[in-house]
């Protein structure tokens, strides 16, 4: 896995550096380049990974040299990589943050020194230049429901958070948590962190196995990489066909799994229009111009009856 991941942040690197070459530049006010920084949550992380390489790609038609940094899940080295951006005078700065409250400090740093910030992907406390992503609540409305829908109201769930402390994990969390009130006869009984994880989510679905056994009716994991991991512990077990798993993302390997009928459901979460935007937004925030303080790209479900048309026909 890690090799893969490896040769995804190399790719997303070489893709940054083609912008030197663009004859299109983005200038800034004195007639140089613009120079966006980027720090994101974990580069381990296939999502992440997404919006980045979409950053990269936007940047390059743009004539923007980006800088992109892996925070490894770190909000106190997340802050520094912010206070070193600032320091080498970029012209914006987009945070992929770690964490709602520890990774607030790089924005208020950031507005200080008047660079302007654009949070993607997920949020923190102190509010930034502007924020481009999605509503986690409502992803985890949509998973919820479904389950809700596949067993009648009735069946015993179990819960994946993501990296704890993390917006995307506690809007999800709520929005399940809202649904769940919605029907008395679902019950929560386990939930902890696999951290964005698939091999600590496989870890944490076998002991729920061995804990529970064939009590679990479905799982919710608040990505897909950990619904994977609960899928392959599952499946192990000789228990998929009798368990419902849904998570949220779309990526690649879980649009697959729809379609072999392995998952249930994912959630589409737009990694491209999210990089995509980010661009955007911190090419026109650099250059004085004004953006939306809040863009938000919406969720779908995704089933077996529609994953067609979300996977990516080969070039």
């Amino acid at each position: 896995m890690k090799s893969t991941v490896l040769t995804l942040v190399i790719t997303a690197s070489l893709l940054t550096g083609c912008s030197n070459q663009s004859t299109e530049n983005s200038q800034g006010d004195g007639g140089k380049k613009l120079v966006v920084g980027a720090t994101m949550l974990s580069m381990q992380n296939e999502f992440i990974v997404n919006v980045n390489d979409e950053m990269a790609r936007k940047a390059e038609q743009a004539g923007v040299d980006l800088i992109t940094v892996d925070a490894e899940r770190s909000a106190l080295k997340q802050v520094e990589q912010v206070e070193s951006f600032i320091a080498q005078k970029v012209d914006a700065i987009i945070m992929n943050p770690c964490e709602v409250e520890a990774s607030s400090p790089a924005v208020a740093k950031a507005l200080a020194a008047k660079i302007p910030i654009i949070n993607v992907n997920s949020e923190t406390s102190t509010k930034p230049s502007a924020f481009v992503g999605s509503d986690d609540v409502e992803s985890a409305r949509m998973a919820m429901t479904f389950i809700a829908e596949k067993l009648g109201g009735k069946g015993n769930v179990v819960m994946m958070h993501g990296y704890m402390g993390q917006a995307a994990q506690i809007k999800r969390e709520q929005g399940a948590r809202e649904i769940l009130k919605q029907y008395p006869g679902l019950k929560l009984i386990a939930h902890q962190t696999a951290e964005w994880d698939r091999a600590k989510a496989m870890s944490l679905m076998e002991n729920w196995i061995q804990s529970y056994g064939t009590e679990i009716n479905a799982v919710f994991a608040h990505n897909d990489e950990m619904g994977m991991g609960a899928v392959k512990a599952l499946t192990d077990a000789g228990l998929k066909t009798k368990v419902i798993v849904v998570s949220i993302d779309a990526i690649p390997d879980a649009l697959q799994a729809v379609q072999k009928g392995t998952l249930d459901a994912t959630v589409f979460q737009n990694a491209e229009q999210q990089g995509s935007k980010a661009i955007e937004a911190a090419v026109k925030l650099a250059k004085g111009q004004s953006v939306e303080k809040e863009t938000l790209i919406p969720f779908q479900l995704v089933t077996k009856t529609n994953v067609a048309q979300f996977m990516k026909k080969p070039d």
